[in-house]
């Protein structure tokens, strides 16, 4: 079972905090920190108890606005550390989300925290930390041991915002961007950040018309309302943004376009 720390200044978000990860059953124990010079104290001890001692801690849930060292600042400093804790960053900001992802964090989850996105973070982190429910002990986990695959819905892409998980259509996004693993969605109404890379997306919505321009973007074909080609640059206008085309690209995206114009 996963014994978790958790990080954050304000008392009532630490509370509702604790209080749902003690509700999870395949949490052991669950300890709080109002702060992140506090929590690396904490984890301190625990790395000197060793994976399994007393005082381990599986997972660290950490906010990342609070004064003096934040959330980002100590998660930074547990790369350095030879056996971490994971790191599951719970914050009521979604602009974090790429440097999180750098900085190796198992899940990002958005305040208010819901019960159900907090269950699917621990999920994750019970996986990763190799925890078998139950048996009080870190266990290997088994390679013939299969991982749910749920299929995507090929019309619709779920996003999370404050805590609500909406779903876009795919024939509203206009373009992606790469952020890392992570992949920002433009529609004409606004942008959306997934964890999901680029060319996961790439690959999915290949039959729908969407062409990678970039190692940075893939647009849909439908949106491109011009192709502009200068003096040794080739760009293409998606909507009101201007995006540029990178030279292994650039033949393909012409002919597809061609092809598309003659149909």
């Amino acid at each position: 079972m996963l014994r978790a720390l958790a990080v954050d200044d304000e008392q009532p978000s630490l509370e509702e905090l604790l209080y749902l990860l003690n509700a999870d059953p395949r949490v052991g124990s669950a300890e709080g920190a109002s702060g992140a010079t506090e929590a690396l104290r904490r984890i301190n001890r625990a790395l000197e108890s060793g994976p399994g001692g007393p005082d381990a801690i599986d997972v660290v849930f950490l906010d990342i606005h609070m004064p003096g060292l934040d959330g980002l600042d100590l998660a930074r400093l547990l790369t350095g550390f030879a056996k971490p804790p994971l790191v599951v960053f719970v914050t009521a900001h979604e602009g974090f989300a790429v440097q999180a992802f750098d900085l190796k964090a198992v899940d990002y989850v958005l305040k208010p925290v819901r019960r159900e996105r907090l269950a699917e973070a621990v999920r994750r982190a019970v996986q990763l930390a190799g925890a078998a429910p139950g048996t009080g002990a870190p266990a290997t986990p088994s390679a013939a041991a299969p991982i749910p695959v749920h299929e995507p819905d090929p019309d619709r892409i779920s996003v999370e915002l404050g805590g609500v998980t909406r779903f876009v259509a795919v024939e509203d996004i206009t373009h992606a961007e790469a952020q890392g693993d992570y992949a920002r969605l433009h529609t004409r109404h606004g942008s959306h950040l997934v964890r999901i890379p680029l060319s996961t997306l790439e690959e999915r919505w290949r039959a729908r018309g969407f062409v990678r321009i970039h190692r940075s973007h893939l647009v849909a074909l439908g949106h491109i309302g011009e192709l502009r080609l200068g003096a040794g640059t080739v760009s293409v206008l998606v909507g009101a943004v201007e995006l540029q085309v990178s030279r292994r690209h650039a033949r393909e995206l012409r002919d597809l376009l061609m092809r598309r114009t003659a149909n």
